[in-house]
């Protein structure tokens, strides 16, 4: 029979044990940093009404919640607070309050539960009254980049006494990688990571967690600082810097409309290179599966690995709960 064909692909198919023999890529529990949302108060879970699944913990409760995915194999946090507007000003002066909600729970965390990594979040506004990532001038409006550092500088410094393992910048600030690892080093923290926000973009994905935090800009937006999403070269340069800098390892946000850009990343560094799955992306597949549009467990799992088939070595991700069940079943 003319054209029969040598080469079949088909027969790496051909049966499951087969399949996932030559399966390329693999999603573990060690994969995932769990982002988990804070707030004021006792005994109290609240859901995000824009992220169905997500909730937001006070502090005793949101010890419960890691002892719960301790035990399903997450052992890497990353907790976001949700600030009382009182106690916000235009410096954020609270960030850095050892005795605040934030501080006190990274440092809780840590003590029941010393094995687990906590990494922190270094932007001013959870804490900020104007709802930027940086200092505002208060009459011209603009985003001051320089006198951002020294207040970046202290909460970091702050999240470190508290037990920080890893200092997430993603204030996208120009220089905070280099400050932030010289006021580390010279108060004796340099065994404290940084994992920086390398390529964090202006996106229109953040809505939910912002709902979750309540931490909008009061004005304006925050184009100044995060990137363009129409660019990809940019995110080679942002790359360079940070490892200039001394960043540990770099960060795409967010991942699934930025895989091209986790790919370039990762081909153009040495350093682990993390993805973060927003609270957006999140929300489009919640709320197909829940209007029957998709099958919810499946498109979770698929999300996730095309993230990491991308490049990323782990993944911030609101679904890394729910993956660890669906690993855990086989």
């Amino acid at each position: 029979m003319p054209n029969i064909p040598t080469h079949r692909p088909r027969r790496n198919r051909k049966s499951a044990v087969i399949r996932d023999m030559v399966q390329e890529t693999r999603l573990t529990t060690h994969d995932f940093i769990y982002p988990v949302f804070l707030i004021e108060g006792e005994n109290q879970t609240l859901e995000v009404s824009s992220m169905p699944g997500i909730h937001r913990f006070t502090a005793d409760r949101l010890l419960d919640e890691v002892g719960r995915c301790v035990e399903l194999g997450i052992k890497s946090f990353a907790p976001f607070p949700s600030i009382n507007d009182s106690l916000k000003d235009r410096l954020a002066k609270e960030s850095a309050n050892p005795e605040g909600l934030y501080l006190k729970t990274v440092a809780n965390i840590k003590r029941q539960f010393p094995d687990v990594v906590i990494m922190t979040d270094v932007a001013m506004d959870p804490y900020s009254s104007d709802g930027h990532d940086g200092v505002v001038d208060a009459e011209s409006g603009e985003i001051l980049n320089d006198a951002s550092l020294e207040v970046l500088g202290q909460m970091a410094l702050a999240q470190a006494r508290a037990g920080a393992d890893i200092i997430g910048p993603s204030d996208m600030m120009d220089g905070r990688v280099a400050w932030i690892r010289d006021v580390l080093d010279s108060n004796a923290f340099s065994h404290v990571s940084i994992m920086s926000y390398t390529a964090k973009y202006a996106s229109a994905f953040y809505g939910p967690f912002r709902d979750a935090l309540d931490s909008a800009p009061k004005k304006g937006d925050k184009k100044t600082y995060q990137m363009n999403p129409a660019n990809r070269r940019e995110a080679l340069r942002e790359l360079a810097l940070d490892e200039q800098e001394g960043a540990d390892m770099v960060m795409v946000k967010p991942a699934l409309s930025y895989l091209d850009v986790i790919l370039d990343v990762k081909n153009h560094t040495n350093l682990p290179v993390t993805a973060y799955n927003v609270s957006g992306e999140y929300a489009m597949v919640k709320a197909a599966a829940q209007n029957g549009w998709l099958d919810g467990e499946k498109t979770m799992m698929e999300v996730l690995t095309s993230i990491k088939r991308a490049g990323a070595d782990a993944i911030l991700t609101y679904f890394a709960k729910e993956a660890a069940e669906v690993l855990r079943r086989g």
